[in-house]
């Protein structure tokens, strides 16, 4: 049977539909632009009455009828005045115009198209590790929806990943080590590297924040640092990461930066530091920072087995008990630094015995630093000598109560040569300069929370005092003053905080007995001198 034609309104009708849409369209976008200040002004004026209503609902009762008088008296000023209404209903007008203008962002909402790209890879290189087959409706899944599992995120001007809130299954195992690893060890590699991240895991709420960390500041030099006797100031952290800022002085300008302090004394928990790094990290940066702060409330004692000369500004300065780069000196000094450890200690038990404050002769601090010591103990084993190292066990066990602290810095080559009793005693601990992460947690404890970046400056690294979190470090510039590729600003400022000479360098003696490396060797002293014989 043939087919009978549609009749032609149902044939051609959606046509005419759509074009009466079209138009109804076209003469609304029209009313709305000729009528838009109108409706800004009714929209301002919508706005101006709903703060009056807030304002007048927020008004105690007992202040409602001043408040009434005070409006009905300005009403009646402007009525007087000549052209006052005129003027007032302009300035309702513009007021109403102002308050109901459009706020709305013209910024683009959401993420482009690369970012959309990026967070996609994200989401599918997670999928293996946050889904199970036997999750009925799993969170991360090949093909998924990205946008529930990333809850918020941030780009920077390059487009790549600068903060992302990622949310995961409670199945998975975010107690363990070796899981978070993992995920932090992905996460470095898709969302960029040569930066440095930090993950925040939330574990109760399932939830993991990864950041990229700012620089720390390397243009920090050496300076009279507003501490207390006891705090020494390692270098500077990241602000989240202490309670404390430091006003620190940049030529004219100054600025708070909050500081890695570790204290020392009687009642410190971490008496002694360990520092290790590759050469040309900053260890003998920080040892350099760390005698001139000690030499503001104390006595130091410099051994030094590299041999390279690099504490010669300490040499004859006031506080400044040896500078010692030769091993029979070094084994002087450490002989004299044990004998005048059991002195104290003896001396604080008499006082504390007869009810007597301390002597005065035992309040000074005494400081212990030695730079590579390992180069020492090989010297010492092919001379047939006693291992220098040693001669520490005494300072160290007993160095918190007769106010001796020690600071051993030593490559990372070195570190099997090092004694049990540093290890041991050694509690404060700083790795500066490369290093990976199991390294840095063998040596510190505990992992970081950062992903270690492969080019650092010099100075930069964590610190770990005690059993407290693993911390960003940057050194303050604290170079020898005495070397030529030091910029003068900063031979100035090394210069500025060294004590007074008490002897020329180059008029003291030297023992017949020492073998030192340099001609301006600190000579043994006299203390060390009589244990010795």
């Amino acid at each position: 049977m043939a087919r009978r034609p549609l009749p032609r309104i149902l044939s051609n009708g959606s046509a005419q539909i759509a074009r009466s849409r079209e138009l109804a369209r076209t003469a609304a976008d029209g009313a709305t632009d000729v009528l838009h200040p109108l409706i800004t002004v009714t929209r301002g004026l919508r706005r101006l009455a709903g703060a009056g209503r807030r304002k007048w609902a927020a008004t105690p009762k007992d202040r409602r009828g001043p408040l009434l008088f005070l409006v009905a008296s300005v009403i009646l000023i402007v009525a007087l005045v000549p052209y006052g209404p005129l003027l007032a209903v302009i300035s309702l007008m513009a007021a109403a115009a102002w308050t109901g203008r459009d706020r709305a962002s013209s910024k683009p909402t959401g993420p482009d198209e690369a970012q959309t790209g990026r967070l996609k890879s994200l989401y599918e290189a997670l999928v293996p590790y946050f889904s199970a087959a036997e999750d009925p409706d799993p969170l991360y899944a090949h093909g998924g929806d990205w946008e529930k599992a990333f809850s918020s995120y941030d780009f920077d001007d390059d487009g790549r990943v600068s903060r992302l809130l990622i949310r995961y299954p409670a199945y998975f195992t975010d107690g363990e080590a070796e899981s978070r690893a993992r995920i932090e060890h992905l996460l470095h590699a898709k969302s960029g590297r040569g930066r440095e991240y930090h993950f925040d895991w939330d574990e109760e709420g399932n939830e993991l924040t990864v950041s990229v960390l700012p620089p720390l500041p390397t243009d920090i030099s050496a300076q009279r640092f507003v501490t207390t006797p006891g705090e020494t100031v390692l270098g500077f952290t990241d602000p989240a990461d202490v309670q404390r800022t430091l006003p620190l002085t940049y030529g004219e300008e100054q600025r708070d930066v909050p500081p890695v302090v570790w204290r020392t004394g009687i009642r410190s928990t971490e008496p002694h530091l360990l520092v290790v790094g590759e050469p040309g990290s900053g260890t003998t940066t920080l040892l350099r920072s760390i005698a001139l702060q000690a030499l503001q409330f104390g006595d130091v004692v410099v051994i030094e087995g590299g041999g390279t000369g690099e504490y010669a500004c300490l040499t004859g300065r006031e506080g400044v008990l040896a500078v010692e780069c030769g091993l029979a000196g070094a084994l002087a000094s450490l002989e004299w630094a044990a004998h005048e450890t059991e002195r104290r200690l003896i001396a604080a038990n008499r006082a504390r015995q007869a009810g007597h404050p301390p002597p005065d002769d035992i309040k000074n601090p005494l400081w212990i630093l030695l730079d590579r010591p390992s180069a020492l103990g090989h010297l010492a084993a092919a001379d047939g000598r006693k291992d220098p190292l040693a001669l520490l066990q005494v300072p160290f066990r007993h160095g918190r109560a007769a106010g001796v602290t020690v600071v051993v810095a030593e490559h990372f080559d070195g570190l099997e040569l090092l004694s049990d009793a540093i290890r041991q005693h050694t509690r404060a601990r700083v790795v500066l300069g490369p290093a990976s992460s199991a390294q840095l947690e063998s040596i510190l404890g505990a992992p970081p929370h950062t992903t270690p970046t492969r080019d650092v400056p010099p100075g930069r690294g964590y610190a770990r005092l005690g059993t407290g979190a693993v911390l960003r470090l940057q050194v303050p510039a604290t170079p020898d003053p005495y070397d030529d590729a030091t910029s003068e600003s900063h031979r100035r400022a090394v210069l500025d905080l060294l004590p007074e000479r008490t002897t020329p360098a180059d008029a003291e003696p030297v023992p017949a007995d020492a073998e030192p490396l340099r001609a301006d060797a600190e000579p043994v002293p006299a203390e060390a001198a009589v244990a010795e014989g």
